[in-house]
């Protein structure tokens, strides 16, 4: 068994998972937002000296941070003549409808990097206006003059007929710069996502090839693959091409992991709740995570196939102030790794964490298994003084802090539920990330969701799921067709394209022919409609758009006629990693024998001597009840005075609202 290395860069910690035939090992970093490698490295290098022969799979925030503080390449695009401000003019909808001072984010390519020619296909692909070679030329020129650092190519209907586009890239190579077309990228209808996503690419793809090939440059023989937004995994050497694939990279690997460890217990329905230092990410698992192609990341719409994740400011290290109204608010704003929360050494202000600790949530000299003692004095001085602003008592103050950050994340995961049709009463809650377990008990109250699942070493959970996750590619083209007519010749027509295309993209990453699996989707509509449902191919998909319409907005109406918008396909290669837990006999005991500690907490209103549980000491079989504090080196679970926890079989903690 070759070494397989997890790692997943985060706003304040970077984690590790080592897997070998000996076991794994596992370690947490703080981050380098300046620099993201250096923490990989460091991480990478305390677990093995050497990486010869080590598979590493990373999730990488490089992408998304490029897009979120716009610092990636320098941009042009060239579309059809007349078209050049699609990218600017976008949708009618407006994200904050009853703001009056609404300030649009720029495009990512200014007006004058956006270039028109002169060439027209109709919507089936046919030439209206021919594109002459002079024309390519003279527009190549423009992009040199205008020294972009990569191009997008996004022509109109080029989905249906790609030529155009292919010869604009051909005339491209000579510039020696990147170049992105939509034909590839996104081959589906409606202009503006189409472009958006494209550009996306082209905008991330020089600062990715950079990242990745720095870093491949200094894991030696090791070999490096990237996590895919969609919950997969693809060679480094694609995700250069790919880039607009690992915008939400990291918290995939947290949705991947997280699901794993359901479905060993014999569940099929969770959501996940992966709170970090920086954000939180929720997302719902209905027999498998599920996908959505309608995203928009730092206001730019990227409709390609990602896991789907809703993300709030609210982490450990968010920070509480007072807006110009004096009214408490907590985030979006983060101490992030440097300088941190105050009780980390460095940190002047109040976070999430620092409130924690001040209610005995937190022992400071368990934090990261005792390898980092907390400043108890300094997060004190920095919640005593907030306390004097507010005129509170300093209980109350953290309280209010986190009764804010909780209804935050609260928000959150009634987004991806109860606002979708679902009832998170009936769904299992996976607590997991840094700070997850400190307040999950208190999030499931909220929610009247009986039992939280907290794994073993959630704090390196998102690093598990990219070690486990498979080779994903996914593939999709506009046909456009009533259902009726979407024949069985017609769909194999349509699927054949893009399964050709899935498997030479799996023998490519090293896949078996036989290990190749495909899975045919397509999106669907009722006739006149202008927004689909992905519906799973097979015999009976009209019915099923009906049952899924149904459920997603509350009606169906099985007499009007429906369409088939786009065909998808999704093809996943084992990646090797497959792993599984050793279940273990459960025999009843209390966990006296795990009691590190007490400590003082602040729970119902008062002060209370705690037991202080070393989880690694827990037994499968053993119970006891809140308050509580479980600690472990990579997070600290809290078990609330109405709680009672147990371990099972799999080592994982299982809280119980009683």
């Amino acid at each position: 068994m070759a070494a397989k290395v997890g790692v997943d860069t985060g706003g304040t910690f970077t984690d590790f998972i080592y897997v070998d035939e000996q076991g794994f090992n596992i370690a947490k970093v703080l981050s380098t937002p300046d620099n993201p490698a250096h923490a990989v490295l460091t991480g990478l290098r305390q677990l093995s000296p050497s990486l010869t022969d080590v598979n590493i799979v990373h999730g990488s925030t490089v992408a998304t941070n490029a897009l979120l503080e716009r610092k990636g390449a320098r941009t042009a695009l060239i579309t059809t003549k007349g078209f050049e401000d699609v990218l600017e003019i976008g949708r009618q909808t407006r994200p904050d409808l009853y703001d009056p001072f609404v300030t649009k984010l720029p495009p990512l390519v200014p007006a004058r990097h956006r270039f028109g020619i002169t060439e027209r296909l109709d919507y089936d692909g046919q030439v209206l206006v021919a594109l002459s070679q002079d024309d390519i030329v003279a527009v190549l020129a423009r992009v040199v003059r205008s020294r972009a650092q990569s191009l997008a190519v996004c022509l109109l209907h080029a989905y249906a007929n790609p030529e155009n586009e292919e010869r604009i890239r051909q005339a491209a190579l000579q510039l020696g710069i990147p170049v992105s077309l939509s034909s590839e990228i996104l081959p589906e209808f409606r202009e503006y996502e189409r472009c958006s996503t494209t550009v996306v690419n082209a905008y991330l793809r020089p600062v990715m090839q950079r990242y990745l090939e720095t870093l491949s440059g200094q894991v030696g023989g090791a070999r490096l693959s990237v996590m895919r937004s969609n919950g997969g995994i693809m060679s480094a050497e694609r995700a250069h091409e790919q880039a607009v694939h690992t915008v939400l990279s990291g918290p995939a690997g947290g949705v991947v992991g997280a699901f794993h460890c359901a479905r060993e217990i014999g569940y099929t329905q969770a959501i996940t709740f992966d709170m970090g230092g920086t954000s939180t990410d929720v997302s719902l698992c209905d027999e498998q995570p599920r996908t959505t192609t309608e995203t928009t990341v730092a206001g730019c719409p990227v409709k390609v196939p990602v896991i789907d994740i809703h993300t709030v400011g609210a982490g450990g290290g968010s920070l509480a102030y007072l807006d110009r109204g004096g009214a408490l608010r907590v985030g979006p704003q983060s101490a992030g790794a440097d300088p941190g929360p105050a009780c980390y050494g460095k940190g002047h202000d109040i976070t999430v964490t620092d409130a924690n600790l001040y209610l005995g949530r937190l022992h400071p000299d368990w934090f990261l298994g005792g390898q980092m003692r907390l400043d108890v004095e300094r997060a004190r001085h920095v919640v005593e003084n907030f306390a004097n602003r507010l005129q509170r008592q300093p209980e109350d103050t953290c309280q209010g802090i986190l009764e804010i950050a909780n209804a935050n994340m609260e928000g959150a995961i009634r987004v991806i539920s109860v606002e979708r049709g679902y009832d998170p009463r009936e769904f299992l809650m996976i607590s997991f990330g840094g700070a997850g377990g400190m307040h999950a008990a208190d999030l499931a109250r909220r929610l009247s969701m009986p039992d939280v699942l907290v794994p073993a070493n959630p704090g390196i959970l998102s690093a598990f799921g990219m070690l486990i996750s498979d080779y994903i590619q996914e593939y999709a083209h506009t046909v456009r067709l009533p259902a009726d007519v979407f024949t069985p010749d017609k769909a194999e027509a349509a699927f054949g394209d893009l399964e050709d295309r899935g498997r030479e993209a799996m023998l490519a990453e090293g896949v078996a022919p036989e290990d190749i699996e495909i899975t045919r989707f397509v999106d669907m509509c009722y006739m006149g409609q202008s927004f689909e449902l992905m519906v799973p191919f097979g015999p009976s998909f009209v019915e099923e758009f009906h049952r899924r319409h149904e459920r997603r907005y509350g009606y169906e109406d099985s007499a009007r006629p429906t369409q088939v918008v786009n065909v998808r396909v999704r093809v996943v290669g084992p990646s090797g990693a497959a792993y599984e837990s050793r279940r273990e006999l459960e025999r009843p005991g209390d966990g006296r024998d795990a009691q590190i500690d007490t400590r003082r907490m602040f729970v119902a209103d008062a002060w209370r001597e705690a037991p202080v549980y070393a989880r690694g000491r827990l037994q499968p079989g053993d119970r006891f009840q809140g308050p509580a504090l479980v600690t472990e080196y990579s997070a600290t679970t809290f078990v609330p005075h109405d709680f009672s926890a147990r371990i099972d079989g799999f080592r994982n903690l299982l809280l119980h609202q009683e």
